[in-house]
């Protein structure tokens, strides 16, 4: 890294040039209590979903919820992840990033709790959406932190929580049951609010070292020369991003991904016990799957900071959902672990995505909008997947029609993602370009 950046000083948001006699800063100094803090974040974001569903028929039994009721708490992830992390820039806009995510993740831990102690479906469903929401807000809220912090760093810091995130999806299914047996499922689901009350202590202690540098920041800002290059990271743009080509690219193909990751969670148990599999290996198989995202969600970012355009990963891995589509359409119980290998690698577009979100934008104000754009219209979209899979299945009782159609989102997806890997920057198209 050249000298003169290695001395720029990421502060609240805004680029400070270090004095010039001041020696060269670490990379990482000064940022680990943010660090541990993204990934904690990250292990808190899928917990509040994959720590009911391997209970969920003690939980039926306990607080009477109806199969209509069951199958609405299936839903209810995706919805709130869409509300409320589409609400997570505005909200972010009148308080600040960090204190938003400190308040989101408590939000969260508040509804698992709660939750665990309802005796009501209602209860049940309303506290789940309370928990669903601080998540929702964190999916949006983490990129642009990682690109106020670390804009030297996207790469690896996205990859490292892709990576804790998909703990955060596959640790839960391991131990919620044992814990249910031992314990209770309610001491069982109250457990995991653990991890997002942890998750508030470094987003506290940011914000209270903050407060006095930002304070004097602005004061330095406010006197200095309007030329002076830290100023330049303070541009903000009139834009609107649903005329921005970039930012609906990157919706839809977040959409169309999200739709299928969604889509094989849900169906891929009965796409193997149609195909003469017992529902545990049905299970193990899905578990496989979590497992194998690690990798990509680990490289993924990694390639797509590298690459000026990472299109070409990004076919690599429709590739892999298509062909096991297919394997799973004309050979299911033969070669299944090869095509439980390919729907496992799939799904790596998501981490690649999550990059992108901060790579083609200037800055954490542009990131956060990017990011409740993105996310709030796919995570929208991606819901009705298993939905329309499940009615073509229930119409026909065959799976051709329903691996049609998720081979038609994954055209839909190619084409969004060819104008969402396009390197260029969101803000460059609200006004003028930022000084460098």
């Amino acid at each position: 890294m050249p000298e003169a950046a290695r001395r720029c000083l990421p502060v609240d948001g805004l680029v400070v040039m270090a004095h010039p006699s001041h020696p060269a800063v670490h990379p990482w100094r000064g940022r680990y209590v943010v660090l541990a803090g993204i990934v904690l974040v990250a292990l808190n974001l899928r917990i509040a979903v994959a720590s009911v569903s391997p209970i969920l028929d003690v939980v039926r039994q306990d607080v009477a919820l109806s199969p209509a009721e069951a199958g609405l708490l299936g839903t209810v992830p995706v919805a709130s992840f869409a509300l409320f992390g589409s609400l997570a820039p505005l909200i972010a806009r009148r308080f600040g990033l960090e204190p938003t995510l400190a308040a989101a993740m408590l939000l969260s831990a508040v509804g698992e709790v709660v939750r665990s102690t309802t005796d009501t479906s209602g209860g049940f469903l309303g506290w789940s959406v309370i928990a669903l929401a601080g998540m929702g807000m964190g999916n949006v809220l983490l990129p642009p932190i990682v690109k106020r912090y670390f804009p030297d760093r996207i790469g690896p810091v996205t990859a490292v929580y892709s990576v804790a995130m998909s703990f955060s999806t596959a640790t839960p299914p391991l131990l919620a049951a044992p814990l249910a047996e031992r314990l209770g499922w309610r001491i069982s689901l109250a457990s995991w609010a653990v991890v997002g009350l942890v998750a508030v202590v470094p987003w506290v202690v940011v914000v209270a070292r903050s407060a006095a540098a930002r304070g004097a920041l602005t004061e330095v800002l406010r006197r200095a020369p309007e030329g002076t290059a830290a100023l330049a990271s303070r541009h903000r743009g009139s834009g609107r991003v649903w005329r921005s080509p970039l930012a609906w690219g990157l919706a839809v193909t977040f959409a169309m991904n999200s739709l299928n990751m969604y889509a094989i969670l849900a169906w891929l148990p009965q796409i193997l016990l149609d195909a003469g599999f017992s529902t545990e290996a049905g299970g193990r198989w899905l578990a496989l799957i979590a497992i194998l995202g690690l990798p990509a969600s680990l490289g993924g970012p990694l390639l797509a900071a590298r690459l000026r355009n990472p299109y070409g990963v990004v076919v690599g891995f429709v590739v892999c959902f298509a062909a096991g589509y297919l394997g799973l359409l004309l050979s299911p119980a033969t070669g299944t672990w090869f095509w439980m290998v390919l729907l496992g690698l799939g799904p790596g577009t998501f981490p690649i995505l999550l990059a992108l979100i901060n790579l083609r934008t200037r800055t954490s104000a542009g990131a956060s909008t990017l990011s409740g754009f993105t996310q709030g219209i796919g995570y929208a979209i991606a819901g009705i997947g298993p939905v329309v899979v499940g009615v073509l299945y229930g119409a026909t009782q065959a799976w051709v029609l329903p691996v049609l159609f998720l081979l038609v989102t994954l055209g839909v997806l190619l084409a969004a993602a060819a104008v969402a890997c396009r390197p260029v920057m969101l803000e460059d198209g609200w006004g003028p370009r930022p000084r460098t």
